[in-house]
């Protein structure tokens, strides 16, 4: 199961797209659709963690296209990107020390969990998905 998914963290949205086949530059193309449809004002940044999928022509035609601006964070820091706070709480879940059967038990779980960003789960989110990163004024750097 893919699940490819933005939040926004001004009005605490979550766009989710969702297959069993395969993430691609086409499929990538779905979620850029799906903020875009949302008609927010102006430009949309859209942090991305340098999946290959995500950075191509293909996708950045796409996204200027749509007036969204992608902001390709550094790699190896999943911690810079607030969607990992959501994909961690739904492994939790969904998945953590859970048997599933078969695997549209395991779907539907994932599902239910996502359904239930805004209603079932909104105070755990709440605290969750909060602007909480450590930030350095007067950083020196040291040759190693």
């Amino acid at each position: 199961m893919n699940v490819l998914g933005a939040w926004n963290a001004v009005t605490r949205e979550l766009v989710v797209i969702t297959n069993t086949t395969v993430v691609n530059k086409e499929t990538m193309g779905e979620p850029l659709q799906a903020i875009a449809s949302r008609r927010l004002a102006g430009t949309v940044t859209l942090a991305l963690d340098n999946a290959r999928y995500q950075r191509n022509n293909t996708v950045k035609a796409l996204a200027g296209e749509l007036n969204i601006e992608l902001l390709f964070l550094p790699f190896y820091s999943p911690n810079l990107n607030l969607i990992e706070q959501l994909w961690r709480f739904t492994k939790r879940k969904a998945a953590h020390s859970r048997y599933r059967p078969a695997f549209a038990d395991f779907r539907a779980a994932v599902q239910q969990v996502l359904d239930g960003v805004s209603t079932t789960h909104t105070d755990q989110f709440s605290k969750l998905m909060t602007f909480n990163f450590q930030e350095f004024d007067d950083v020196s750097l040291l040759a190693a």
